[in-house]
């Protein structure tokens, strides 16, 4: 193994390789899957001198510990966290030089969920499907950390340039998840609707990097067959029989069965992606799909 690498010494809650994810792949019923918060993957590749797909860890709610064989510069983006090397904090949200063997911990979550660690050189795991991404619905790319995984790195590419850019902000209070109705809206109620349109629900702890499930109102179908199945984009807001709405996020099935009220703005889905379990979501509807 080339010193060019690094060890895991605590994997987290779930801490997965995630670049910008393997485009074009829905007709193999593969999905999109890389980082839930694409624009806190970029800046920190960016901070580090990487291209800005390159593959990062995402952690999830607790972080991960780990210990390079050679010196890398880093840059923890994302939900931000307590940062810190050989037990001195270090800056969030900026590049930071660590020294060979020297532990680096990325702590807890303030706020948000999800952290990203940008490590000078990339993640240098072998490419599935022209993306390192690990995906938890077809179990594509590599497994899920675990303490004691070894992580090769590429070659260090350009010095990390001055910070010019700001971490975005921690997650907002209510999320307000911008929607196109349709296609299937017509298969629920007038009042389902109106429901869907105006009320609060909240993120519910069963979200994962699949979907954002959320608890609040169920809402009524008109019509009340069996759809067949069809083919699932990212942001579809599905209802599945218990009429609660689900926003897909990265590693969503690429066909389903139950009816797709709306979809939701890709623009949103980082925010949606950092939300808390409880966080108030409302719908605005701002047109209609065609």
């Amino acid at each position: 193994m080339t010193d060019r690498a690094l060890t895991v010494l605590r994997a987290g809650a779930l801490t997965t390789v995630q670049d910008l994810g393997r485009y074009g792949q829905a007709h193999l019923g593969v999905p999109r899957s890389g980082a839930l918060d694409p624009p806190a993957l970029r800046l920190g590749n960016r901070l580090v001198g990487n291209p800005e797909g390159a593959a990062a860890l995402e952690t999830t709610l607790n972080g991960c510990t780990v210990r390079p064989r050679h010196t890398v510069e880093v840059a923890v983006t994302g939900a931000p966290c307590g940062v810190a090397v050989a037990g001195r904090p270090v800056a969030w949200g900026q590049s930071v030089r660590v020294p060979a063997g020297a532990v680096l911990d990325v702590g807890p979550a303030v706020s948000g969920v999800r952290s990203y660690l940008a490590i000078g050189g990339g993640v240098a795991v072998e490419p599935v499907l022209g993306s390192r991404s690990t995906d938890l619905l077809s179990g594509l790319g590599p497994a899920p950390l675990r303490d004691g995984t070894v992580l090769a790195l590429g070659p260090r590419g350009r010095p990390a340039p001055p910070a010019d850019a700001v971490p975005a902000p921690a997650p907002p209070a209510e999320l307000a998840l911008r929607v196109r109705l349709g296609p299937r809206d017509s298969w629920f109620t007038a009042a389902a609707l109106r429901t869907f349109a105006s009320a609060v629900y909240r993120v519910s702890s069963a979200s994962n990097r699949i979907g954002l499930r959320t608890e609040g109102p169920a809402l009524d179908r008109a019509v009340t067959g069996e759809l067949p199945s069809e083919g699932m984009v990212l942001g579809a807001v599905q209802v599945p029989p218990d009429g609660l709405p689900l926003v897909f996020l990265a590693d969503h099935p690429t066909t389903g069965g139950y009816p797709v009220v709306a979809v939701v703005r890709e623009a949103d889905l980082a925010t949606a992606a950092q939300a808390v379990p409880g966080t108030p979501v409302r719908f605005v509807v701002v047109g209609r799909g065609r």
